[in-house]
């Protein structure tokens, strides 16, 4: 009696190894009581619970009172197992994500020169986006030097950005060096 509880529990097992690899069953998108994980976890707590039930009950018993007991230990343990798996599930379904990160939400972003970004021509940035850290070719119109803090104003591809430098401007240009004032 217990190898038909072992298979059923097995079959359970089965059920949840196809549900991860294939998805639902047919169109049916379920939810609840009726969807895979859940009758995997029923079908897996019935066997595996009424298999353990059976090692241990007395042989003494009828045939009948040992499949009886059997089955409502397998119940007791299958019942918490399927709603587990349906809690489970709806979280997993329901979990917030971010969205997918595309070169429209480069505009705005924040970084610094890390390759010189020559007048005519690209240099490098690296921005700071969504917690990570980026790099892409940057073109400006004006010079910047490696260091300068920058932001991002356009998308040219994938992979470059046209960018304005966030350096403060200097109330009176520096001296020339040498001592001459301009």
């Amino acid at each position: 009696m217990a190898a038909v509880f072992l298979l059923v529990g097995a079959l359970g097992v089965l059920v949840l190894i196809l549900s991860l690899f294939a998805g639902e069953f047919g169109d049916a998108d379920a939810d609840g009581p009726f969807s895979v994980p859940a009758i995997a976890a029923l079908l897996g707590g019935i066997g595996f619970g009424g298999a353990a039930a059976t090692a241990v009950l007395p042989e003494a018993l009828p045939d009948v009172a040992t499949a009886l007991l059997s089955v409502a230990v397998g119940l007791a343990v299958a019942v918490p197992l399927a709603w587990g798996a349906v809690r489970l599930s709806r979280a997993l379904k329901d979990m917030p994500t971010q969205e997918t990160l595309t070169r429209h939400h480069l505009i705005g972003a924040q970084g610094v020169v890390i390759s010189a970004v020559p007048s005519p021509g690209f240099g490098e940035v690296r921005l700071s986006l969504a917690g990570q850290h980026l790099k892409y070719a940057a073109r400006s119109d004006l010079p910047l030097p490696t260091g300068t803090p920058i932001y991002v104003v356009d998308t040219l591809s994938d992979t470059a950005v046209e960018v304005v430098s966030t350096a403060p401007e200097l109330p009176h240009p520096l001296p020339e060096p040498g001592g001459n004032h301009p």
